[in-house]
């Protein structure tokens, strides 16, 4: 190595090499070889995420992704985004455009004012989009002192990321550009909009589909999959939000600082109760037609467990008995878990659970018999008998909670006019600014690791290298039955993530600069940042958050 070189260790092919000072890193990843089956989106820069345009002036560890990684996939779909709000700017310089959350395997977006797109709309922002992309036209990152930013974006119409902005306290601001239009993202694009090769636009509900190509299979896009349920959910929660005048995290930040938290938390609060209330009446209703069982199903982090316990208090109100059963008292001794493909065991199967007894217990509880309740200790991996016994009487209900609850394998023994069934899941509304949306998985997983640092004893590190293994379950055992529902029931709430910051950035601080979770860790603290802190005290002890926090009434 000399003064005008730097030496690169490229992860990907484990080889060094020598590259020039301040090459960048796609100049790099032709260095080494092009080692990608497609074509990279970004790299991992000493763990952390940058943009092929960036330069590298010390030697470091570099990790080219594509779109089949989880880091090379969000690239993408942000450049992609930065194409559809550049061709609706094109198209209706005027019109304030939203995205707002993923739905159907793609990300909904609308006008903001909610008239309805037309089909000939749709085809004509299409079309745009194409031929921005056929242009090739670089996406130039562009840093500036924040207060330059603020009047920047509020000269075009920007107000949402003035005030994001304004709100978050950074000293410097980082943008992209593209010929003269300029947009915001909390992460990096790819060089160009020539790299985007495949996306689909069509009409939905009152806006449209944004389709993006499958992660398993990038030149095929994602069939699109009916999410009524959970599309009825997000507008139910966005149109409080509005209501109340928070339509993102820079509005959330300054009702903070008005002094609003509690009114915030409490509207929140009440939101969710009178959800529960009218999910309690419903089957309230429908026990005079026969229901026996209700069925609560969600993936990791949903708030599952707070939620069957207040919905259990509102049962009693409409006169009715609830009685629980946990499906994770039903898992197999762990010597008898099916191992996945890995010969790991593989605890998100349905196979996990004892089905021939589970079948005979819901059997017998739904005919008035008596059975003895198991328990399953996590530590052991032994089911035990506790004493605990369990009989349906007279105004009695069952309530059933577990991932698997939704799979119509585990209730195929039992009448549908017996059951209710219900998706539990954190619907994340509220959104960074009108072009940045957060992902649900995001929220789940921040509420994870808290919990799973408070009450298990695991460490960031920990579980954010099991995460991939939970969402691979969810995408399975979960995901496909999620619209097989009576209802659904949105977890999430507006002020949630604000409370959240305080207790997960020092668990995630834990992870080390050389830990391969590293790199995840340092993009939720990033996001994180966007939060202006709301303490805790302001929660209700009955709070949903009160299950990840502590502190709370229940008993976990």
């Amino acid at each position: 190595m000399t003064e005008e070189t730097i030496t690169i260790y490229c992860e990907n092919t484990q080889t060094t090499l020598e590259a020039p000072v301040g090459t960048t890193l796609l100049d790099i990843y032709h260095l080494a070889g092009e080692p990608l089956k497609y074509r990279p989106m970004s790299a991992r820069v000493n763990r952390r995420v940058e943009g092929l345009d960036y330069r590298c002036y010390t030697a470091v560890d570099v990790e080219f992704v594509d779109y089949t990684h989880p880091a090379g996939f969000r690239t993408y779909v942000r450049s992609l985004c930065f194409v559809l709000t550049r061709a609706v700017n094109d198209l209706y310089p005027d019109t304030t455009f939203d995205l707002e959350h993923s739905i159907s395997k793609g990300y909904f977006c609308a006008f903001d004012d909610r008239r309805a797109m037309s089909a000939k709309q749709v085809a004509q922002i299409s079309q745009r989009m194409q031929e921005i992309i056929d242009a090739d036209i670089p996406f130039t990152p562009k840093t500036i002192r924040t207060n330059d930013a603020i009047e920047m974006f509020r000269s075009r119409g920007m107000n949402d990321k003035a005030l994001l902005i304004e709100t978050t306290g950074m000293a410097y601001t980082s943008y992209y550009e593209m010929d003269s239009y300029v947009d915001y993202f909390y992460g990096c694009l790819t060089p160009s909009s020539g790299y985007i090769n495949l996306f689909g636009l069509i009409p939905y509900e009152d806006g449209m589909l944004l389709q993006v190509p499958r992660r398993d299979y990038p030149t095929r896009l994602e069939e699109p999959v009916r999410q009524d349920s959970m599309y009825r959910a997000y507008k139910e929660h966005l149109g409080l939000q509005r209501m109340m005048g928070i339509n993102n995290v820079g509005e959330l930040n300054r009702a903070v600082a008005n002094g609003e938290a509690r009114r915030i938390v409490m509207v929140s609060e009440a939101m969710q109760e009178k959800q529960i209330a009218r999910i309690a009446e419903k089957i309230g209703q429908r026990y005079n037609d026969g229901v026996r069982v209700v069925l609560i199903a969600g993936p990791s982090s949903s708030g599952k467990t707070t939620f069957c316990k207040r919905l259990e208090i509102q049962l009693v109100t409409n006169l009715l008995t609830p009685i629980g059963i946990s499906l994770d008292d039903y898992y197999l001794n762990r010597k008898n878990t099916p191992r996945d493909e890995n010969g790991d065991y593989d605890f998100e199967s349905l196979y996990a659970i004892d089905l021939p007894y589970f079948y005979s217990d819901l059997k017998k509880l739904i005919n008035g018999e008596r059975i003895d309740v198991p328990s399953f200790n996590f530590e052991t991996g032994e089911r035990f008998y506790s004493g605990r016994t369990m009989q349906m009487h007279d105004r009695s209900v069952l309530i059933l909670e577990g991932i698997h609850g939704l799979n119509p394998e585990l209730t195929a023994s039992v009448s549908p006019s017996c059951l209710f069934r219900i998706y539990v899941s954190a619907l994340t509304t509220i959104s960074l600014d009108g072009h940045n949306w957060i992902p649900t998985s995001d929220n789940r997983l921040l509420r994870r690791l808290i919990r799973d640092h408070r009450s298990r004893g695991y460490s960031a590190k920990e579980t954010i290298a099991m995460w991939p293994r939970i969402r691979k379950g969810e995408d399975r055992w979960i995901f496909p039955f999620q619209e097989n529902v009576d209802t659904t029931f949105n977890s999430a709430m507006i002020y949630e993530l604000a409370v959240l910051r305080r207790y997960v950035e020092p668990i995630l601080s834990g992870i080390r600069e050389m830990d391969n979770e590293s790199a995840e860790a340092y993009r939720l603290l990033r996001f994180l940042r966007y939060f202006n802190y709301i303490p805790i005290e302001e929660l209700f002890p009955t709070s949903l958050l009160r299950e990840f926090l502590g502190g709370g009434n229940f008993t976990y």
